[in-house]
């Protein structure tokens, strides 16, 4: 078990984030792989069973915070598009598509930018310039 070997190397909390979040990405388990995991969690001793744990809450803690960002991300687009949609009348596809691709502080910058805006022009300029 790779988590199990990870633990019994003496590394230090970086070392074990990159290595982990490396696993994470690149080993996806299906459901019968995951009984095979619990499985053989449950096998090894209590106190490697704590430090492997470990691991796998600091991956879900991981998962966890990425999954507020994108949901705060998509909020933000969402509260621009309606305001934007308000203002100047249905945007085109396109110009949906490139404001939900832009990060959450462009976002926020964009909603305090089109206070300013007095057609959809400044609003592709805007996107223009970033």
């Amino acid at each position: 078990m790779s988590l199990q070997l990870l633990s019994t190397l003496g590394l230090n909390p970086a070392q074990v984030q990159l290595i982990s979040g490396f696993i994470d990405t690149y080993l996806k388990l299906n459901a019968e792989e995951k009984a095979v995991f619990e499985e053989q969690l449950a096998r090894i001793e209590p106190r490697q069973q704590e430090e492997v744990m470990q691991i796998v809450t600091s991956w879900m803690e991981e998962g966890i915070q990425q999954g507020l960002q994108q949901g705060m991300q998509q909020e933000a687009a969402t509260l621009v598009l309606r305001q934007l949609n308000r203002r100047f009348g249905r945007v085109t596809p396109q110009l949906q598509e490139r404001i939900q691709n832009l990060s959450t502080t462009e976002l926020e910058d964009l909603a305090e930018a089109l206070l300013d805006f007095t057609n959809i022009a400044d609003v592709e300029a805007w996107l223009g310039n970033k």
